[in-house]
């Protein structure tokens, strides 16, 4: 998965511990949780949680090196453009961000997979597939050949893309949608649960139904 053997995960969530187990699975360890919310409580047992960036800053001043240590972002839904934004912050610290893999996905060998990715249980990802940079592929979700996914996309469990779909920057695509090929979606996205995509999207509105149908803008971007 990378030369990293230790992780940190920022998100102190029910995603945390989905990586977790992934990590684990590929021989590696988390050693410290960070969550931007005071309240939150530590999901891993016998992991140390840091609140905000003031914590993140204390644990720096407590690493003798950084090296060997990667970083993933707990951080799914339709909050792309939070991964984002949080991504490039831990970058200044120089904390690599590898692509964390499940042993059970399947990855095609001329699929482009860039840095901070994800990949969960059971994908499958067929020929010249490019997945820009923290994007998730959830759990048993099925990406036909030559699709193009944006910075920050989220695929959630069960959705599928059939070949040749572009999937623009922060959108989300809800639990068992489905993509018809060659479709073209926007940024800043949210297709619905089980929606059937049939026409292009254009890009910041939310999507619903079959065939899916806009229903209103997207606010949250």
């Amino acid at each position: 998965m990378s030369k990293c053997d230790r992780f940190i995960i920022w998100g102190s969530s029910g995603h945390a511990k989905v990586l977790a187990d992934i990590i684990k699975l590929n021989g590696f360890k988390v050693i410290a949780l960070f969550d931007n919310n005071p309240e939150a409580k530590a999901c891993l047992e016998g992991i140390p949680l840091f609140i905000g960036f003031s914590g993140f800053q204390q644990w720096l001043c407590e690493q003798k090196s950084l090296y060997g240590i990667g970083a993933a972002l707990a951080i799914g839904g339709n909050r792309g453009k939070d991964r984002l934004e949080l991504a490039e912050k831990i970058q200044l610290t120089r904390l690599c961000f590898p692509t964390i893999i499940h042993p059970s996905a399947v990855v095609s060998e001329s699929t482009s997979v860039s840095n901070g990715c994800q990949i969960l249980a059971n994908t499958v990802i067929a020929a010249d597939v490019s997945i820009n940079s923290f994007s998730i592929i959830n759990n048993s979700s099925n990406i036909d050949h030559e699709c193009t996914l944006g910075f920050g996309v989220h695929i959630a469990p069960g959705a599928v893309l059939c070949g040749c779909v572009t999937i623009g920057d922060n959108s989300f695509i809800g639990a068992g949608a489905v993509i018809l090929p060659r479709i073209q979606i926007g940024k800043s996205v949210v297709v619905g649960a089980g929606a059937v995509v049939t026409r292009n999207i254009p890009d910041n509105v939310v999507v619903i139904g079959n065939p899916a149908k806009i229903i209103r803008k997207n606010k949250y971007d």
